[in-house]
């Protein structure tokens, strides 16, 4: 049965953070609250986590996960990033973006698209989500919590519980998430292309 962690959304306890952190760091797999909507994460180096992440939500070889990370110095050190593409991306976040760009060999290969050799990277502006990769001292690898055969994420803490309470080791509940996920985009060639529109603007890229 996965653990459920009711957290404060504005000031999580610093208690509750670190049963998460320590959670992960033994491999586990959480479901977590964003900026947009609810995320499925664990750590990078947690290969069972991230065959659990694809058989939960029912994804083919050439998904691109996303590496949810703290600051820009821990970007940085996961995907190679120009300095006209640093610009964008700095004012762009942190908030409800993912940017797809060529990673660097920081990131294990099973993360990376078979072909293209690229990675989702992103800064939530999240109280919650912050903490936690504060606490944790790395990125997380993280996937929008959207089941098979449904077109929003479930916004309820409780909702995922009961839903998923036998495939993830901890729910975090910080009230009501959003059912938006972030907006795509791909920087990896010469010209941005947006891959899917959700909370984040897109118009700075287009």
């Amino acid at each position: 049965m996965a653990k459920y962690i009711d957290m404060h959304p504005d000031n999580p306890q610093p208690r509750l953070i670190s049963q998460v952190v320590d959670l992960l760091r033994a491999d586990g797999l959480i479901a977590y609250p964003t900026d947009s909507s609810y995320a499925l994460g664990c750590r990078p180096g947690n290969k069972e986590g991230i065959d659990r992440i694809r058989e939960i939500r029912g994804l083919g070889s050439d998904h691109h996960f996303t590496l949810i990370c703290r600051d820009f110095a821990q970007f940085g050190q996961f995907v190679h990033v120009s300095n006209s593409v640093f610009r964008l991306v700095k004012a762009a976040t942190p908030g409800g973006y993912t940017f797809i760009l060529p990673a660097t060999k920081e990131v294990p290969r099973r993360l990376l698209h078979p072909r293209k050799k690229t990675v989702g990277v992103r800064i939530p502006d999240h109280v919650v989500t912050q903490a936690l990769l504060a606490e944790l001292g790395e990125p997380l690898v993280s996937s929008t919590l959207l089941l098979p055969g449904e077109s929003e994420p479930p916004t309820q803490g409780w909702e995922i519980k009961e839903r998923l309470d036998h495939v993830v080791d901890a729910v975090i509940d910080a009230g009501e998430c959003g059912a938006t996920p972030t907006t795509v985009v791909d920087l990896s060639q010469d010209e941005p292309e947006i891959l899917r529109r959700g909370t984040g603007d897109p118009s700075l890229f287009e």
